[in-house]
């Protein structure tokens, strides 16, 4: 029997849509000089919620900590064996695949946000700016990746994850990892 439990608390499921928000603002805003002013805001909030995330990644709810989703390779490794093999491990969280998808959007932003600024002052020339392009683009890469696993995973193991993320609640099945 399955029940309802609240997994990502209110905090969680404003940084990561708030963050998804200035993302895409950013992201749109980037090749005009308009709209730099909104470019760069977007930038600043970004570092701002990975700045709270990354507070809350150690004082939030359980599932928001860090110490329940970040795992070494070998969970890795056992969770992909789990899909290959056609019985997916199904952790009522994170499991090990999204827990990547996190830490690199965690640090790609950092590092976007950074060389962005530091392009934004004109230190180092031409290539702080290359490098901000370059990181979000990788960052723009890897939430792909987690969009499709998003759609991966909620078709393997039946469940809306881009419902749970807006209400909070997940379905808790017996055999669940975590």
């Amino acid at each position: 029997m399955e029940q309802r439990i609240l997994v990502w608390d209110l905090p969680t499921r404003l940084f990561h849509w708030m963050l998804a928000a200035s993302f895409v603002v950013a992201w749109i805003t980037h090749e005009s000089e308009r709209l730099m002013n909104i470019h760069t805001a977007a930038g600043y909030l970004m570092l701002g919620l990975i700045g709270f995330r990354l507070l809350w990644g150690f004082v939030g709810n359980r599932h928001a900590r860090f110490s329940s989703f970040v795992r070494g390779p070998s969970a890795m490794m056992r969770y992909l064996a789990s899909l290959v093999g056609g019985r997916p491990e199904h952790h009522l969280g994170h499991n090990p695949a999204g827990a990547i998808a996190i830490v690199l959007l965690l640090a790609l932003g950092v590092g976007t946000g950074v060389s962005g600024w530091l392009a934004l002052d004109d230190l180092g020339g031409e290539l702080f700016e290359e490098l901000h392009e370059g990181l979000a683009g990788a960052m723009l890469a890897v939430v792909g990746l987690h969009l499709a696993g998003v759609a991966v995973s909620s078709l393997l193991h039946r469940e809306n994850l881009v419902r749970s993320m807006i209400t909070g609640y997940k379905k808790r099945p017996p055999e669940c990892a975590s």
